[in-house]
């Protein structure tokens, strides 16, 4: 028998168990790469996140945790507690509360959308950073794009699906 599984009789007889330890071979089997942090030269991570309408492009970098959305504070920009509550999900997570400053620059949408593309692209920042942090924001859900726009309206009706009142004459 050959020293490397080439056909499926080789196959076979190491399913059976025949074959105790084939050789690997290094040049087909590929090499796991760890992921490296991206960070540019002045020591930030960014990343773009999107929710409904709103973008948000977000940097991080290691600070004492200011959070500063469009030049201005986050509690002045985001005055309701539940979305700066949203933005701050990431960072109860990965248990990275106050280790970075956040700038971000929002377009689009109203201040929920706002808030929930802040809290993406803070998290696509986060993997970029640190990549170890993925699999629990990848679980919590916060790396996915969350894409429920609104729906259009369409000709004929009062709205997206509403129809004008029936009337028979």
């Amino acid at each position: 028998m050959s020293e490397y599984v080439k056909t499926l009789e080789d196959l076979k007889d190491v399913v059976e168990g025949t074959v105790a330890a084939m050789p690997v071979n290094p040049e087909v089997e590929p090499i796991a790469k760890q992921a490296e942090p991206k960070i540019d030269e002045f020591g930030r991570a960014y990343a773009t996140g999107k929710r409904k309408n709103a973008i948000a492009r977000v940097w991080i970098k290691p600070g004492p945790g200011k959070i500063t959305v469009n030049g201005r504070e986050v509690k002045t920009y985001f005055a309701r507690p539940v979305l700066r509550m949203i933005i701050n999900q990431a960072f109860t997570v990965s248990d990275r509360v106050g280790q970075y400053d956040i700038t971000a620059s929002v377009t689009g949408g109203g201040l929920s959308g706002q808030a929930g593309a802040v809290r993406h692209g803070l998290s696509k920042a986060l993997t970029y950073f640190e990549p170890t942090l993925r699999p629990a924001l990848k679980k919590a859900g916060f790396l996915t794009r969350d894409s429920r726009i609104v729906e259009r309206k369409k000709y004929g009706r009062a709205k997206a699906r509403k129809s004008f009142q029936f009337s028979k004459r």
